[in-house]
């Protein structure tokens, strides 16, 4: 269900301009008209983040809060959210303009690419490190967490190096645990940690294995590594994404023995998992877990729980029976921060006034230039069409797809647009989309003899299945509105309007699917068949998320 109140009403007033585009997203954003966590009376509920931020990590610095999350193939990289009390999250930017290997990135690699980042703050800079299961182990840094980032940094090559987290320690020592994927490494559910040099840039031993979850704690990974009153604790989820715990392991010394204990399981709730996610202290003496849950097509949505020390040991969420083993909470009151802070959300509409697009967006793969023009005159986004690859069957080969996360449980998303394609091709098309394993489009396509309104739906993309187009109507014009409304289940019904006013149906309810490791997304694409040297384009005037 929905969830809003008059802050979120209010924030629908607030509008980019083109002077100010990225003060005023970061400063007056709209806040979501679909999810709101901060109730406005002094309680939150969770998720704190109802949208795929996969994997998250958090970090305080003074008064400030800063996230991260997994990426993936999805470019720009690595998010930065913002906040002042952990539950209102502004989208600042991202850490991963390119992703490297930058010619491997320029084709979709589904599943592939950032997994499980950790970020800290050490020596007045903040260091993101990442895994990329094929490559190895990365590290970006800045000084300024809204950028610019530095080039990443290549610390450790290797297959199936994951889930890195790194300590500086009070000796001016550096290590760094992570994870194996098996995919890659034939290996998992243990957890190793390496000594790095103290500039963070290199791994210096083949690493001591700390920790072995073969047996109660399989599929261990991960890892969140940091110091406390003489402790080195790791948290880690074990059990799987879907029906997992977290788990606390700490030791005296930094390459153990770990003792173990199980801080946080589902219990009688229905946040499943839980699953890995970051600790935070505050001032005030409180203790913060930010994690995630896996919910399907909605993807891996970001939960916040308080977190009780109890003989050693960060016991997170409630526990209700006082075994020393939280479980998730789904309303709770606020952290204590000191103060009141704004109604924050991350954008999901977009006027396409500004000078950039909005930080939601995300390419498949690397961008080209000519993908895209925001023409902030006219308060438009140009999608110029570009040729599908050769060995694309479907649009799962298709790098130029602009999508953002599905925002809530319950949402509609509506654009309006101008097609104008290449009088000397066919089949050049542009419309709304609904992505995931399988898909779900409502675009135009260019015949021969006008314009068509046409549906497609794709079971079993990533096997390469051949689309299907139904054609509904030749449209009179070129511009038109489309609409998908997406209810709970992810179950989601296609329409559109040639006037803005009424809306039709068009085919059947589609159910919406995740992707490969990540949820569902929504957006826009253009492509075409053939090479030309001056390809069509459409103009989208708006994208809107409504109730």
């Amino acid at each position: 269900m929905m969830q809003k109140n008059l802050y979120t009403l209010c924030g629908t007033l607030f509008l980019s301009t083109l002077g100010m585009a990225g003060f005023a997203q970061e400063q007056k954003a709209p806040v979501s008209e679909v999810w709101v966590a901060d109730q406005g009376d002094g309680t939150y509920i969770n998720p704190i983040l109802h949208a795929d931020y996969s994997d998250p990590d958090v970090v305080r610095v003074g008064d400030d809060f800063y996230m991260t999350a997994s990426s993936f193939n999805a470019v720009p990289g690595l998010p930065i959210l913002h906040s002042k009390d952990l539950v209102n999250w502004k989208l600042i930017g991202h850490a991963l303009d390119r992703q490297p290997p930058f010619e491997h990135f320029s084709k979709p690699q589904h599943g592939n690419g950032v997994w499980a980042p950790s970020i800290r703050y050490h020596n007045g800079e903040y260091y993101i490190y990442y895994g990329d299961p094929d490559f190895g182990i990365y590290m970006v840094k800045a000084k300024d967490p809204v950028g610019p980032w530095e080039e990443p940094v290549l610390v450790q090559e290797g297959k199936g190096l994951i889930d890195p987290s790194p300590l500086w320690d009070d000796d001016g020592n550096a290590y760094l645990v992570h994870a194996y994927a098996g995919s890659r490494a034939g290996i998992k559910s243990i957890l190793v940690v390496n000594k790095m040099s103290p500039d963070g840039t290199k791994l210096l031993d083949e690493g001591t294995i700390v920790f072995d979850g073969h047996g109660e704690h399989r599929t261990v990974e991960g890892p969140k590594f940091f110091k406390k009153n003489g402790y080195y604790y790791i948290l880690a989820p074990a059990g799987g994404v879907t029906h997992g715990w977290q788990l606390a392991l700490r030791s005296k010394n930094v390459y153990g023995p770990y003792e173990e204990k199980v801080v946080m399981h589902q219990g009688d709730t229905d946040i499943n998992g839980p699953h890995q996610g970051g600790l935070v202290e505050l001032p005030s003496g409180e203790s913060w877990f930010v994690h995630f849950q896996d919910k399907e097509a909605y993807g891996r949505v970001v939960h916040l729980n308080p977190v009780n020390w109890k003989n050693g040991w960060p016991v997170m969420g409630e526990d209700k029976d006082g075994d020393g083993t939280g479980e998730p909470v789904t309303r709770y009151k606020k952290p204590d921060v000191g103060q009141t802070y704004a109604i924050a959300t991350p954008p999901d509409s977009d006027e396409f006034n500004a000078v950039e697009m909005g930080r939601q967006w995300q390419w498949h793969a690397n961008p080209e230039a000519t993908w895209a023009f925001l023409n902030p005159t006219k308060g438009s986004l140009r999608l110029y069409t570009d040729q599908l690859p050769e060995e694309a069957t479907n649009l799962w080969g298709a790098p130029n797809l602009l999508l953002q996360k599905f925002p809530a449980e319950e949402f509609t998303a509506t654009t309006k647009l101008s097609f104008h394609p290449n009088e000397e091709l066919t089949n050049e098309r542009t419309g709304l989309l609904l992505m995931g394993e399988d898909y779900a489009s409502l675009h135009l396509v260019s015949k021969e003899d006008g314009i068509y309104l046409a549906q497609t739906v794709v079971d079993d993309a990533h096997e390469g299945t051949e689309p299907r187009e139904e054609i509904i109507k030749k449209v009179d014009g070129d511009e038109i509105y489309l609409r998908v409304k997406v209810k709970e289940g992810a179950k989601s019904q296609f329409s559109y309007s040639e006037n803005g006013k009424r809306f039709k149906e068009v085919g059947e309810e589609f159910t919406a699917v995740p992707g490969r490791w990540i949820g569902a997304k929504v957006g826009l694409y253009a492509t075409r068949e053939e090479k030309i040297n001056d390809s069509g384009f459409a103009d989208y005037d708006w994208f809107r998320i409504t109730e």
